[in-house]
């Protein structure tokens, strides 16, 4: 099985801002964008996916008029921070996150292994499929976590990955 993992492209945002679930528009660069990842993909998928968020399900419907959307590729849960700043939310609480974000949940949100046990759920049911070639529009956050999977890399090294907006990533698993 062929699997092209394809991040969003460049969304509108403030820096700092924290955007996991917080639905965000594209950049008027879009166009331009989809072009870059159409190069990349020049062939038909037997199924694509893609997170529900806006900035992926728009990249999904460009690459193919038919897709799935699958709640379990959504970005991390941010929870009471969706829509902060880094500088404006609790900074006793942000600590705490970020010296062990793996297990430590954000303020009504989630840990990173909570992330990771849904993302791997859904990577368990597609490598069981008869499919051949998968494209997975989603956010660098499921990204890393399916290569974290793939290449069994641990968790606290998963930002490590780096993914670029409209980033094309290709998997392939046998068996």
């Amino acid at each position: 099985m062929e699997v092209y993992l394809i991040r969003h492209t460049t969304p509108v945002f403030e820096p700092g801002l924290i955007y996991g679930r917080t639905e965000l528009l594209l950049h008027d660069d879009f166009p331009s964008e989809l072009k870059v990842v159409q190069s990349q993909l020049d062939m038909d998928f037997d199924i694509t996916y893609s997170s529900p968020a806006l900035r992926c399900t728009e990249l999904a419907r460009a690459l193919s008029p038919v897709f799935s959307t699958d709640d379990r590729l959504q970005e991390l849960n941010f929870g009471e921070w969706e829509g902060k700043t880094w500088d404006t939310v609790d900074q006793q609480a942000l600590r705490a996150w970020t010296d062990d974000y793996v297990n430590v949940c954000t303020p009504g949100g989630e840990s990173l292994m909570q992330m990771h046990a849904r993302v791997n759920e859904f990577w368990e049911e597609l490598v069981k499929t008869d499919y051949q070639r998968v494209a997975i529009v989603t956010h660098a956050g499921v990204i890393r976590l399916i290569l974290s999977i793939v290449n069994q890399i641990v968790l606290t090294s998963v930002f490590d990955i780096k993914v670029a907006y409209g980033e094309v990533v290709p998997v392939r698993i046998n068996g």
